[in-house]
């Protein structure tokens, strides 16, 4: 990989990247290709000769993180224009790549086919914003940014409005929503990393840590975008190959994008058999009484709290009386154990209880019939267009992928690489939905109806990883599966499909470092955005402007490595699932920068006051509302008021409000206000229209 170690290129007279240098990165990437698939068979060899299985899982993943430090080490630099946009020299195709890895994080590559399972047509929402936001920016933002230069968000924004306040509310946005977003890859990396090596997932967090900061940390975007390159061949290798072989296996077919709507068909059928099964109904009505057991002791804590330990203490005391198994003897005891300390405990732990099963006293384990639109919820249509637009309108404010704008040779190949960006989210994003429909067939068919006796490994291999991720419990007590009694979350059906689909354990190692390869790509982005926001926009632009270049790189890789810390003690608390805080990284995003940006470049007349209160105003919003309605929010701030939905919207797509509002407040206070300086205008003339130098 020393195409990264090497002088820069020679920009031919129209400002592009040498042809000779595009030759040089065609060759290594094949040679990289061709490696990679090598090594898979090669592991796939020696699985079959009596390799152990934690073996191949380790060897992917020091391999994969190997290959990337080493990138990562010869991409080292203190130039800050090849540290923060890789010296503006990465070609279109290449920087298409490299974006399309930045964005198919850990939400994309393990979330999104995990979504589609549980919620069916609903789920389609995230695959429509994510990719209706792609034609944003390459409509509304790409080459304008690129036609602007300088190196981050904060840059423009502080530029086209003049004064330190607009780059300093940027600055704290991209701060807090890369950070949650960062949060997010972590905890995917963590998961990744604990289900390869079955270390502890704290250490897996930490393990998965080192990968992301070889990269970032020595050669920021030169290190970052080179092997986003590398990591975006592996994880759409590692997507795809058990998709097609799914779809082999169950229709004989190589391209289950064409042909998934048959399996669809089949499982409909399954799920009219699921819904009137006696045995299901069963399960059904004993989740549902366990709930309202829940219920009831939640009406009077101290009483229920009182009379469960009284009981706990009498089995214990009875058994050892008997002289009982040891079994028994140890199970009661656990059970006492396990009675909460207090009454503040106790309502927490049976308030979530009465919850989680009243979720599970529901047809199908609580998921909607895969191919109905919106169900019986007269709310449904308004939450999946209002996720839509957050999506949509989120891509087009991300800052960590809009920095990528910057690091094109021309406005031209800024056009170009956003093409190239759909065109490679596209191969995942339209293979996703078919995943999901053949998971679930072999689910709903070869998994439900097995002996509990005769389960397969990867059941009680990933319960160990997490029992909020996957539990199976015999509630009606007949030794075989049904449906309503397996409880998976939605993070773990893509890593699990190997398993599920009976593939050999490569292919499960395979897709682990597929994952992995997306979470530490997205992670290595964002991370830099959060160290360049605090180290070039807060440092060199408002604190110390005589930096030297070599100082602001060193301040970037100092706070870096303390971002990365401190996001990975919080992905060790397992707050929510990744794909709520990605949606809700999204809705910040979109509520702070996306008016500003737009009408930054469309309308002369936005002042900094309109783009202060503007930002300011979607931002607060946004906030308000997610700490306001989200569970686990409303406990880390202490907020104990009830939920209060506006017009029935979800949490996950509070961006809505903070978007309106923000445009709203903009508009309004600019036209109260006095008009922008000359300079400003004219800057919207520069980036606005085309000249000779390259649109």
């Amino acid at each position: 990989m020393s195409i990264v170690s090497d002088a820069d290129p020679t920009p031919d007279t129209a400002g592009e990247t040498s042809a000779a240098f595009v030759r040089r990165l065609n060759a290594i990437y094949l040679g990289y290709t061709a490696s990679f698939i090598a090594f898979v068979l090669a592991l796939a060899g020696l699985e079959q000769i009596g390799m152990p299985k934690r073996w191949i899982g380790v060897s992917f993943l020091l391999s994969t993180v190997a290959l990337y430090a080493g990138i990562g080490i010869i991409s080292r630099t203190t130039d800050a224009a090849e540290y923060y946009v890789a010296g503006r020299r990465v070609p279109a195709f290449y920087n298409g790549m490299a974006t399309a890895a930045d964005w198919m994080s850990a939400a994309s590559f393990i979330g999104l086919a995990g979504t589609l399972y549980l919620q069916g047509y609903a789920g389609l929402a995230f695959i429509t914003g994510w990719t209706g936001g792609y034609c944003l920016v390459a409509v509304l933002i790409a080459p304008y940014l690129r036609k602007f230069g300088q190196y981050t968000i904060p840059d423009f924004l502080g530029a086209r409005y003049g004064g330190q306040l607009p780059r300093l509310i940027a600055i704290i946005a991209a701060i807090l929503c890369s950070f949650i977003y960062v949060v997010a890859q972590i905890y995917g990396v963590g998961l990744i990393t604990t289900r390869l090596t079955g270390v502890d997932f704290v250490i897996g967090i930490f393990l998965g840590l080192g990968g992301i900061l070889v990269c970032s940390f020595l050669g920021g975007m030169r290190a970052v975008t080179w092997t986003q390159v590398a990591q975006y061949i592996v994880l759409i290798i590692a997507f795809m190959v058990p998709v097609v072989w799914l779809s082999v296996k169950q229709t004989g077919v190589a391209l289950p994008q064409f042909v998934y709507g048959s399996q669809l068909k089949k499982i409909s059928e399954r799920e009219k058999q699921l819904v009137n099964d006696p045995k299901e109904i069963e399960v059904i009505a004993l989740f549902k009484a366990r709930a309202q057991v829940y219920a009831a002791k939640l009406k009077n804590v101290a009483q229920s709290l009182a009379q469960d330990r009284v009981a706990a203490e009498k089995r214990v005391t009875q058994l050892k009386a008997a002289d009982a198994p040891l079994g028994e003897i140890q199970a009661a005891e656990k059970a006492f154990a396990a009675i909460p300390k207090n009454e503040a405990s106790a309502r927490e732990a049976w308030t979530y209880a009465a919850a989680d099963n009243e979720a599970r006293a529901r047809p199908l384990a609580g998921m909607l019939p895969h191919s109905q639109q919106f169900g019986d919820d007269p709310l449904a249509r308004r939450n999946f267009l209002a996720l839509v637009f957050c999506l949509m309108v989120g891509t087009a404010g991300l800052p960590h992928l809009l920095v990528r704008c910057y690091t094109t040779p021309s406005v031209k190949q800024a056009r170009e690489s956003v093409a190239w960006s759909l065109l490679f989210i596209f191969l995942l994003y339209v293979t996703a939905p078919a995943l999901a429909v053949l998971v679930k067939f072999e689910v709903f068919n070869v998994l439900v109806g097995t002996p509990f006796d005769q389960l397969p490994a990867w059941i009680s291999n990933w319960s160990k990883v997490d029992p909020s991720l996957l539990s199976v419990v015999d509630i009606n007590r007949d030794g075989i599966l049904q449906l309503g009694e397996m409880k998976i979350g939605g993070d773990i059906v893509v890593l699990a499909t190997p398993e599920i689909a009976g593939l050999p354990y490569v292919v499960s190692g395979m897709v682990a470092a597929g994952g992995l390869a997306a979470a530490l790509s997205t992670a290595d982005g964002l991370l830099l955005t959060i160290a360049n926001a605090l180290s070039h926009d807060l440092y060199y632009k408002m604190i110390d402007t005589d930096a030297s270049s070599a100082q602001r790189v060193t301040i970037s890789k100092v706070t870096l490595l303390a971002v990365a810390l401190a996001a990975a003690a919080v992905a060790a608390q397992k707050p929510v699932d990744i794909l709520f805080l990605v949606s809700a990284a999204f809705s910040l995003a979109a509520a702070a920068f996306f008016p500003a940006m737009v009408l930054g470049v469309f309308w002369a007349r936005a002042n900094r006051w309109g783009a202060v209160a503007g930002m300011g105003t979607g931002l607060g919003v946004t906030v308000y509302y997610l700490v306001r309605n989200e569970p686990w929010l409303r406990g880390v701030f202490g907020v104990e008021s009830p939920v209060e939905l506006w017009w029935g919207i979800q949490p996950i797509s509070a961006g809505v409000f903070g978007v309106v509002a923000g445009f709203a407040l903009m508009a309004v206070v600019s036209l109260l206000t006095p008009a922008p300086r000359a300079a400003e205008r004219a800057m919207v003339d520069h980036i606005r229209y085309p000249n000779a130098s390259g649109l």
